[in-house]
């Protein structure tokens, strides 16, 4: 099913950050005013192609009924398999002493803290990002916003059980880390030197009870305010950070 972005200002922004559009459909008796203008102009520039359509197949497609007369149809994200980011993070642990970083998220479910996630992981030299295929964020226009363009330079892999994705990462050397508030430990007492593969927890509850069972062990970060915690993207860029750190050369 083709993901629809709805809207001049978000289409216009959608060009400008480069999300792979597949075309730009806008409605047949649409006024072509500055904003309609510069839609034409940006899509030109990215040979994305332009199609007049009737209104009603706009109306029909929205699922917000505020597409103003238009809207960009998106390519589907092309996600890989494991294996791919497994290369990857050899690749880097080769040219790092040993250290590679794979981020693992357990059914978090809003696709902007996924690109919130992603633009991290790029920054800090991750290797890729594995998500569950069902119950759970893709890759979507507002992946590609929150993560500035950087969703576009990471791997992600969707897969069935992240589960099993953790013991074959174990079987490769990696220590597996899960981030939760019942941790014992903070993250600035945690071994995060070497091969980690760290593990963050829906938005709402957290690490499932399987997930943390599997986990080699938890870490969670300290807190001196009385806020209850972090939302799931902060939370894991300080982690991410903190695995950057202790792998500095």
């Amino acid at each position: 099913m083709a993901d629809y972005i709805e809207g001049k200002r978000p289409v216009i922004e959608a060009l400008r950050t480069h999300v792979p559009i597949k075309r730009v459909l806008i409605a047949d008796n649409l006024t072509r005013d500055g904003l309609v203008e510069d839609i034409l102009r940006k899509a030109k520039k990215v040979d994305v192609p332009v199609k007049t359509v009737r209104r009603r197949d706009l109306d029909d497609k929205s699922e917000r009924g505020s597409h103003q007369g238009v809207m960009a149809e998106t390519k589907p994200f092309e996600y890989c398999n494991v294996q791919t980011i497994l290369d990857a993070a050899d690749a880097h642990a080769a040219d790092h002493g040993g250290a590679a970083l794979v981020i693992l998220l357990d059914h978090i479910t809003d696709a902007g803290n996924l690109g919130a996630i992603a633009r991290s992981a790029e920054v800090v030299g991750a290797s890729g990002i594995v998500i569950p295929n069902k119950r759970s964020a893709h890759v979507t226009a507002a992946t590609y916003k929150s993560s500035a363009g950087a969703i576009s330079h990471i791997n992600v892999s969707q897969v069935a059980n992240i589960a099993q994705v953790m013991e074959r990462l174990k079987k490769e050397g990696y220590w597996v880390a899960g981030a939760s508030e019942h941790a014992k430990e903070v993250v600035w007492d945690s071994n995060l030197k070497g091969k980690i593969a760290l593990v963050m927890g829906n938005e709402g509850e957290g690490l499932a009870r399987l997930t943390q069972e599997t986990c080699d062990f938890l870490t969670k970060l300290p807190q001196a305010g009385n806020v209850g915690s972090l939302n799931v993207a902060q939370a894991a860029t300080a982690c991410m950070y903190e695995w950057m750190r202790q792998n500095r050369a």
